[in-house]
């Protein structure tokens, strides 16, 4: 980073300290926010756009080979007038990135001078040409986009730290994505009473990113077809990872495949379903066999501990009287268990809960539960099997930023196909987001981008205000704006232009 930017970043960080800095103020007779006569004028000449970062953006998905890697691997456009398969690919991604949440938003990105003169290019496709794009996706186009992704996916590993994957969990799971529409193609009703799909989400819960997914009839099961994909995940992330464990929950316990994956030297963490005869095993169990189930710690307190807020529901359910479940106390044991589908036993750790079920004041029973986890894991303790078995959840937060952070699952577009295809181009956008943090030369920061929510991490990286100025062979963005991270962006780019083009 030049001097001159070290100086302009501490000198606005100084600023914006002492504007921020604690102090005893005086009774105020007017609003901080007093500013009255605002006038409003046009610029001739200078230009700006609100996501800055947006170039720091295009630039990785250069350096990185993600652009031609596009262009190999699909072939949709018979003639390219003017648009190659990657121009309409990243002009999805990147109309997200750049804060849009629907396809209608584009016509912004492309009616912005400034925002197409950052990306060098002359014009980018509208909502009408985007929309009909998707629909030229075939099943076996989808796949082999997803494949040129993950080939993109691999140069990020290759130049992560060694051990940066040395205990790798692939996170599998279905989800509904509702659609209000009464005429797209391949939508069903779930069980749930709600018309739309059934996507399939496959991810990395190192990163957070998405590694498959698919778009499924909003009928089809959790689990529906989702073997061949989790296969392709193993495949992929096995290359990198010196041990892949699968998680999922009990509909993915696939018991004709375990022993499968087992001798593939792949491990597995899945619930099972609490059915008669694991319920019976447990209940046979000798009070020994049961310990008290310790909760691991789920983060290191740097500080004093927090004081416990008040529970506010507690209260109000006794005081009308509803129904509530209390924990009493957990336990858990272990056995040895061979499905009925797999030829060797493994590992099935219970957990024993003990519920008291009560009404207002009154106690009416105690209730006991069950709970199932098969897994090949031998080096976990009992209660580390459970932890890393719950710890599976955190793939809902995925789920959840790709449906309201990304808008990936707004099905915007025709049919089964053509939403996935949608939808596949939309979670770039989130796998951008990831591959970034990744590269973030301070590894803490870089994590704590990995981990933010994709709103947040816009509002750090990417909407940046910037002038751009096209000067003989460079394309500059003057940034105009600050904020904390811009330390890290600049330290971030240089690292992206050290990068040879894949």
């Amino acid at each position: 980073m030049k001097r001159s930017y070290r100086k302009i970043l501490r000198n606005r960080k100084a600023r914006i300290e002492r504007r921020l800095a604690k102090k005893n103020w005086c009774d105020q007779e007017q609003p901080m926010m007093r500013g009255t006569n605002i006038q409003y004028e046009m610029s001739e000449k200078a230009q700006a756009q609100g996501c800055g970062g947006i170039g720091a953006i295009h630039l990785m998905a250069q350096r990185l080979g993600l652009v031609k890697e596009i262009d190999r691997s699909i072939e949709l456009l018979k003639v390219h007038l003017p648009y190659h398969e990657s121009d309409h690919v990243l002009n999805v991604a990147y109309n997200i990135l750049a804060g849009g949440q629907r396809l209608e938003d584009m016509e912004l990105r492309r009616q912005d001078e400034c925002f197409l003169n950052g990306l060098g290019a002359q014009r980018t496709p509208d909502p009408t040409t985007a929309g009909d794009f998707t629909r030229r996706f075939g099943e076996e186009d989808i796949l082999k986009l997803q494949e040129a992704i993950n080939r993109t996916r691999r140069a990020v590993w290759d130049k992560q730290p060694k051990g940066f994957l040395e205990e790798a969990f692939v996170d599998v799971d279905g989800t509904i994505a509702q659609t209000y529409g009464e005429c797209k193609g391949g939508m069903a009703m779930s069980y749930k009473g709600i018309w739309g799909y059934a996507p399939l989400v496959v991810s990395l819960a190192n990163t957070k990113e998405v590694l498959y997914v698919v778009n499924r009839p909003g009928n089809a099961t959790s689990n529906y077809q989702s073997v061949g994909w989790i296969d392709k995940a193993l495949d992929l992330v096995g290359r990198v990872a010196e041990q892949v464990t699968i998680r999922g929950d009990t509909d993915f316990t696939y018991s004709e495949h375990l022993d499968r994956w087992d001798q593939a030297g792949r491990k597995f963490i899945l619930g099972m379903d609490a059915h008669p005869k694991v319920v019976k095993l447990a209940e046979e169990l000798p009070k020994s066999a049961w310990k008290t189930l310790e909760r691991l710690p789920q983060y290191e307190i740097r500080s004093e501990p927090r004081t416990k807020r008040e529970n506010v529901k507690e209260p109000i359910v006794v005081q009308m009287g509803y129904k509530n479940l209390k924990l009493v106390a957990e336990e858990v044991a272990e056995i040895e268990y061979r499905p009925g589908k797999c030829s060797q036993s493994y590992r099935l750790i219970i957990v024993r809960k003990n519920i008291s079920v009560q009404k207002g004041e009154q106690v009416l029973f105690d209730e006991i539960r069950h709970f199932f986890y098969i897994t090949n894991r031998l080096d976990l303790t009992a209660e580390a099997v459970v932890s890393l078995a719950n710890d599976r959840c955190d793939q809902e937060n995925v789920i959840e930023q790709l449906k309201n952070g990304v808008n990936a699952m707004r099905m915007p577009v025709d049919d089964l196909l053509s939403n996935g295809a949608y939808m596949v181009m939309a979670a770039l956008a989130w796998n951008l987001k990831a591959w970034y943090a990744l590269l973030v030369p301070d590894r803490e920061k870089g994590l704590e981008l990995l981990r933010m929510e994709f709103r947040r991490f816009l509002h750090a990286i990417i909407l940046i205000p910037a002038q751009v100025v096209r000067t003989g062979r460079r394309i500059l963005y003057r940034l105009l704006g600050y904020n904390g991270w811009l330390g890290h962006f600049f330290a971030t780019w240089e690292r992206l232009r050290a990068m040879n083009t894949g």
